[in-house]
């Protein structure tokens, strides 16, 4: 097993993800992550500060993952509301990690989520100016609903899911970019 610090981190961050995701922040248990990273808890400690600064940590990540892995092409916003799903399909643990941070720790914003919310909107904003995007809703709404349309299937409840009745992906990935359409034009 490496024992580099930045290996360690990373095996803490992984096993930090599963945990946030199963059981949220307040109940996540620190020995559970450093079991699962083949660590122990006082590395929680000394890398994180607290499970809080951990969970921070993962947060930080998945924001990155998003940011990166989703680039907002104005021009298609159908496409990003599309690629954001797809996003939480690859990664199931993601939507869940981003409702317990919004019950349980809302309150710590992270800069780079904000930078990026912003700076979308002003993009929208921009495109609506230029006539390319309707401007039925404000900026930053749209862009809230394009990120909450994305996150549809992986937040609706299951007799919603059965009664919809769109099981494979691409069906699912198809209604998404027909709503955000819709929102749009």
């Amino acid at each position: 097993m490496e024992r580099d610090a930045e290996a360690t981190k990373r095996r803490l961050i992984a096993a930090g993800r599963a945990e946030f995701a199963a059981y949220g922040l307040h109940g996540a248990r620190v020995d559970r992550i450093a079991a699962a990273a083949q660590s122990n808890k006082a590395q929680i400690y000394h890398y994180f500060g607290n499970k809080s600064g951990l969970f921070d940590a993962v947060w930080s990540e998945l924001v990155e993952l998003i940011v990166v892995g989703v680039p907002l092409d104005v021009d298609d916003l159908p496409g990003f509301a599309a690629g954001l799903s797809d996003l939480y399909e690859e990664h199931p643990d993601m939507p869940r990690i981003i409702t317990w941070q919004r019950l349980e720790h809302g309150d710590a914003l992270n800069d780079l989520g904000v930078a990026e919310v912003r700076a979308r909107s002003a993009a929208i904003a921009d495109a609506q100016a230029r006539g390319l995007v309707s401007t039925r809703f404000e900026p930053q709404v749209l862009f809230a609903l394009l990120v909450h349309l994305a996150m549809l299937w992986a937040a609706a409840n299951p007799e919603v899911l059965t009664v919809i009745d769109l099981a494979g992906r691409e069906q699912r990935r198809e209604m998404i970019r027909r709503i955000a359409t819709a929102m749009v034009e």
